[in-house]
């Protein structure tokens, strides 16, 4: 059996549809872990001293991507309301970061178009 490893991201600052940090966060953790348990995705540490299962700072993602040069299956985040603000800010670290997934995934479509 194939084993599809991954890593999430939740964007604990953001306020999704008006709604307040916490529950923002609730939506995001929630849909993320059941489509992780749906696909039986394996998620990865990347680095032994995270304290938590998924990143809440692409840079530090990136950061520990570049440290263990591992080729993962996919990234996982909500919508891409999550990330657009690194995705805008930083256009060639997002091209990097993104490179060393097969495959990124975002659950919720908010803004009709690719992220990949």
């Amino acid at each position: 059996m194939f084993i599809i490893k991954g890593i999430y991201f939740i964007n604990e600052r953001i306020c999704l549809n008006e709604l307040s940090k916490e529950e923002s966060f609730s939506i995001q953790a929630q849909s993320i872990q059941h489509y992780i348990q749906a696909q039986n995705i394996q998620v990865v540490k990347l680095n032994p001293y995270q304290l938590k299962d998924y990143y809440t700072i692409p840079h530090a993602l990136l950061y520990d991507l570049k440290q263990t040069k591992v080729q993962l299956d996919c990234l996982i985040f909500h919508s891409t309301e999550v990330i657009e603000d690194f995705i805008y800010s930083y256009p060639a670290k997002w091209i990097i970061l993104k490179s060393y997934f097969t495959e990124v995934i975002t659950l919720i479509n908010d803004h009709a178009r690719r992220v990949v």
